[in-house]
């Protein structure tokens, strides 16, 4: 994975910087989503993985799939991966575009795992303290997990706040097991 992002980074600086100077991060985050999602399909890895296909064809394909939702710029992009050999890399691109684009932006994506779903007023509360923290505006997600028992997981960036139940069980069966 690490060789993914190695590979990836360069593209996903250079489509953040045309996108930031153009005012056209949100597009490029739009279709940068729509190339991961082609690229990624099991069908296309057979267009993508045959060597007898030639990068303009391979290309060709992808765009003729995407057809009108990319820009011109967005369709050189396309291009200029697949001569690259780099197509395959889109997901990983995109996902370091985005970590680009949030930070640029000052937002964070924070994902809450709980045990039962949460109100509008608790994901609120968790948004302004999540705020506070980092200083920036966030996103947040969530999602129920049955198995946390009670509490929830805060995941923000490299951070994981783990306030459940099932956390500070394994926790105490750790401390008493010293």
């Amino acid at each position: 994975m690490r060789d993914n992002y190695t590979v990836a980074r360069p593209y996903a600086q250079a489509v953040f910087e045309l996108g930031r100077d153009r005012g056209e991060l949100g597009a490029w985050s739009d279709m940068l989503n729509l190339i991961s999602m082609v690229v990624s399909d099991p069908q296309m890895h057979l267009v993508l993985e045959n060597p007898k296909l030639d990068s303009a064809f391979q290309a060709e394909f992808i765009l003729d799939v995407c057809a009108e939702r990319l820009s011109d710029a967005g369709r050189n992009f396309v291009r200029v991966l697949a001569d690259a050999r780099r197509l395959s890399q889109a997901p990983a691109i995109r996902r370091l575009f985005e970590q680009l684009r949030l930070e640029h932006e000052k937002l964070m994506d924070i994902e809450v795992i709980s045990a039962y779903p949460l109100e509008e007023n608790e994901k609120e509360r968790i948004a302004r303290a999540m705020e506070k923290r980092f200083g920036r505006k966030v996103n947040i997600s969530s999602r129920v997990d049955n198995s946390l028992i009670g509490g929830s997981i805060i995941r923000a960036g490299d951070s994981v706040i783990d306030a459940s139940v099932k956390g500070g069980l394994r926790h105490l069966g750790t401390r008493l097991a010293e």
